[in-house]
């Protein structure tokens, strides 16, 4: 079998270079001239809770000073079992991938593809030249330790991974970790896996090890833009002092304190159980086309899936009210492949009556 390809490029973004890596599933909603039963953006449905709304709302009462952080950090620790001095506290992890490409002296930066774009984009924009390890279709877009260049200095994978869905088993990711690497693993949508499996997020062994966490996915905090980084002292210390004054809000700091408490916890945990079922009703329903094909096993809150025309499909979509995260934007994909997110029985059935009209047309 033939190694995964590694490509280059180097500074912002170029015609050649093919992807918008800057294009979310937020686009596909934005602007839309009517209501779209969104299926592009990750963010589980019903949320913010009412409980977490409440929590957020009392918060404003405290906003003419300015934020102190230590309470959340404090929380995000405890939640890991983790010191306080190994949590920053961010403006989602987008701002953590910023933070990342500006105050860590790297070499050979390497981002592993698919995933997340973001991360790249960050890199590209700091000056970065950046190499590409694009995983397969033919391996299940799975990552084996041993295509990553031993001098890679900074290597980013996401798990699971934006958009294959893809866990990665934890001992693989491990096995990148050495002396004089940061290995940077974005386990945004790691609390929709029920049990976490797989999670590196307590670990302290591992040497260059930092672990990226949002709570934008599961609470539905995409607008207030919360997150965290775990790594060790010194990597947070470094990070810390690439970041502005003050900035998480105290609304967003009160939301990452209450998401980390024990109840939240489990609720968490029971919408990640809600989600593993909502997934395999629409794995089901989508084995109905011989036309599709689903990346799995899934273990996201979300599905990559290939189909002839899928760029046309997806325009279809949109006149029978639903919008899907085109793949063409992630490098190692193409117009051929459709993300999708997760929503409950009677969603993803509306869907696939809409999609069987549409593939009786393209």
């Amino acid at each position: 079998m033939l190694p995964a390809p590694l490509t280059s490029d180097h500074g912002t973004r170029s015609a050649a270079d093919g992807f918008d890596l800057r294009h979310h599933g937020d686009a596909e909603v934005l602007g839309a001239d009517a209501a779209l039963t969104d299926l592009a953006v990750n963010v589980r449905e019903g949320t913010p809770p009412a409980w977490l709304k409440a929590r957020i709302a009392a918060s404003l009462d405290g906003l003419a000073g300015y934020p102190d952080g230590r309470a959340a950090r404090l929380a995000v620790a405890d939640r890991h079992g983790l010191p306080v001095e190994r949590v920053l506290l961010t403006a989602g992890a987008a701002e953590a991938f910023v933070l990342l490409a500006r105050a860590l002296p790297v070499r050979r930066p390497l981002v592993v593809h698919p995933q997340f774009t973001e991360p790249e984009a960050a890199l590209r924009d700091a000056g970065h030249r950046v190499e590409r390890l694009v995983l397969e279709e033919r391996d299940g877009f799975r990552l084996r330790a041993e295509r990553v260049p031993e001098d890679a200095d900074l290597v980013v994978v996401g798990n699971p991974t934006n958009p294959t869905s893809v866990l990665h088993p934890a001992a693989e990711l491990a096995a990148l970790a050495r002396p004089g690497r940061t290995l940077v693993v974005d386990e945004a949508f790691m609390d929709a896996v029920p049990g976490e499996r797989e999670s590196l997020a307590g670990r302290t062994d591992l040497p260059g090890l930092v672990v990226l966490r949002s709570l934008t996915k599961t609470w539905g905090l995409a607008g207030l833009r919360i997150g965290y980084v775990l790594g060790a002292p010194e990597t947070i210390a470094a990070l810390e002092r690439a970041q502005p004054l003050w900035p998480v809000s105290t609304p967003a700091l009160t939301a990452a304190e209450a998401c980390c408490a024990e109840p939240a916890l489990a609720e968490a945990a029971r919408a990640a159980g809600t989600i593993a079922d909502d997934r395999a009703h629409l794995v089901a329903r989508l084995a109905e086309f011989e036309r599709i094909r689903v990346c799995g096993p899934a273990a996201g809150p979300f599905l990559l899936i290939r189909l002839e025309g899928a760029d046309l499909v997806r325009e279809r979509l949109r006149g029978h009210g639903f919008a899907v995260r085109r793949g063409d934007t992630f490098p190692g994909l193409g117009p051929e492949w459709l993300r999708l997110a997760v929503r409950d029985p009677a969603t993803t059935d509306r869907f696939i009556a809409a999609l069987e009209k549409v593939l009786d047309t393209v």
